[in-house]
């Protein structure tokens, strides 16, 4: 009889520490700490601090899939990426683009969405275009220094011809004569020196013959000068690349593949905590243009077109680097699998098509 009351013991033992096992598997583990930032469209946070998005749907259906509980912290970008690496959470879940650099110290879902980054500026109108020629500093310092150089040239031609040379300097008065002497220094500016058998002076004609030797070159440069004075006067006018970026003044956000992207090509930008301040940043004209994901830049410019906002801003038609959205995950995350699982099933549905043509028709 001991014996018996001992293995019922055992078994009663067992059966317990199998319920205490199950209880603190189904209450533990299945809470998973999720991080987030706003990203529009993909994490939209209201006044009341409710979320919502099409990355937020996503991660809700999939952890219905997987019957977990989760809470959800918010972090920005930099700190959330920081947090996954620390482990202090278990998913990060926003726009977050997959890229080796991360991949070094985390791992990613499959891909849920597919953009690029994107340039946009804020259209000036030819009124302030025309405005900021004529306002350009550089540009009036430069005109300056021609019009000295052509008063020298000009008076040091017209010492050495004066009362010799009555083709030239046909103008009764002294003061016709210095204008003519003005005009002449001002052609030899701008469509080089004339024939040297146009002066009668020896000397005049030896200066003429050198001036030709230089005045290609000084041509070419004076009218590249100008052009680039204009250039950066009309500013966003002039982008059709990354690299034209590096002429005019940039921003993007703190920490993300933008800002990696526009360090690596060498071009100075200013940084912003979020894409809100970001695009006021080029609407107030703070900057000339910024570089973002596409996608959301076109929401968010989209959306703010129906308040009232961000009329003149416009996201040009340049493809820069491609960009992937994944959930970040710590590494050897324990519900990799089922998180990928469920995210594929989700893919394909009809109801996941629908709802990206929910957020982004008529964006």
């Amino acid at each position: 009889m001991p014996n018996v009351l001992q293995s019922m013991r055992q078994v009663w033992i067992c059966l317990l520490l199998f319920l205490f096992s199950f209880v603190s598997t189904t209450t533990f583990a299945s809470s998973i700490k999720v991080g987030t930032y706003p990203c529009p469209p993909f994490v939209i946070s209201s006044l009341d601090n409710k979320l919502s998005g099409l990355s937020i749907e996503l991660w809700e259906h999939i952890a219905d899939e997987m019957n977990v509980e989760f809470s959800v912290q918010h972090y920005p970008l930099n700190e959330l990426l920081d947090a996954i690496e620390k482990e202090q959470i278990d998913i990060g879940v926003s726009c977050i683009s997959i890229t080796p650099d991360r991949e070094l110290f985390a791992d990613f879902s499959h891909s849920f969405y597919e953009t690029h980054l994107a340039i946009a500026i804020k259209n000036q109108g030819y009124l302030h275009t025309f405005r900021s020629i004529f306002s350009n500093g550089g540009l009036w310092l430069l005109v300056g220094g021609i019009l000295l150089i052509a008063g020298l040239l000009g008076a040091f031609f017209y010492n050495l011809e004066q009362g010799n040379n009555d083709k030239l300097y046909s103008m009764q008065s002294r003061l016709g004569r210095w204008v003519e002497s003005f005009i002449l220094g001002l052609l030899f500016i701008t469509r080089g020196p004339f024939n040297y058998f146009e002066f009668k002076t020896l000397t005049g004609r030896v200066i003429t013959v050198f001036i030709a030797v230089f005045s290609t070159l000084f041509i070419a440069s004076i009218t590249a000068v100008l052009a680039s004075k204009l250039t950066l006067s009309q500013g966003h006018s002039q982008i059709k690349s990354i690299n034209d970026l590096a002429n005019v003044k940039v921003g993007t956000k703190t920490a993300t593949t933008s800002s990696i992207l526009l360090t690596s090509f060498g071009i100075r930008h200013e940084n912003y905590t979020d894409m809100s301040s970001l695009l006021e940043a080029l609407d107030r004209g703070e900057v000339q243009a910024i570089v973002a994901d596409d996608v959301v830049l076109k929401y968010m410019i989209g959306n703010g077109r129906t308040s009232g906002q961000y009329l003149d801003l416009e996201v040009l038609p340049y493809q820069l680097e491609k960009q992937n959205y994944g959930f970040i995950l710590t590494e050897n995350n324990t519900y990799e699998e089922e998180i990928n699982r469920a995210l594929l099933q989700i893919r394909e549905s009809r109801k996941w098509r629908k709802t990206l043509v929910d957020y982004f028709a008529d964006k």
